[in-house]
């Protein structure tokens, strides 16, 4: 059975091995994991828990396993969207767990107000993109408030309004 759950401060260290996991943060530009220490974790946490609901974080389990994250922030300056994110372990991969934890974002930010809700997938992230597509989001111009000045990073852009 698939929960997702809002995250608590129990949480904290089934995210931090997840962020610390190569094979899992390989697309958002960390091969080698992202190591925060507790402090950090604590500080991140206290940031969520601060900006409910305009940001919200869920952890995802199946059967009381730990298997990932989901996650939405508001950007109210522009047309109250919502940019939203997605992790899971690879065991976790492949099952319909995604799909299930992302459209629950989906619903939560909607639900807080959001008119659109968009992710930013690395290119050669097939699967996501895959994913994305499957729950509807529709390729559109990156706007310009999310292009990299600098150019270093490059993302397609995926948008889904509510309907």
């Amino acid at each position: 059975m698939i929960q997702i759950k809002e995250t608590n401060k129990i949480n904290l260290k089934d995210i931090q091995r997840l962020w610390a996991d190569g094979e899992v943060m390989f697309f958002v530009g960390f091969p080698n994991g992202l190591h925060h220490t507790d402090e950090e974790m604590q500080n991140w946490f206290s940031w969520i828990t601060k900006n409910r609901p305009n940001l919200n974080h869920y952890c995802i389990f199946e059967n009381d396993v730990f298997c990932g994250e989901t996650f939405y922030q508001f950007d109210e300056e522009h047309d109250c969207s919502a940019g939203l994110d997605i992790k899971l372990f690879k065991f976790a991969r492949g099952r319909g767990i995604a799909s299930k934890a992302l459209s629950f974002a989906i619903q939560e930010a909607f639900n807080h107000g959001a008119k659109k809700v968009w992710v930013d997938p690395n290119p050669n992230n097939v699967k996501a993109i895959s994913l994305y597509e499957r729950l509807g989001f529709k390729r559109k111009d990156m706007p310009k408030h999310l292009i990299d000045p600098e150019g270093k990073y490059t993302s397609i852009y995926m948008e889904l309004e509510k309907k």
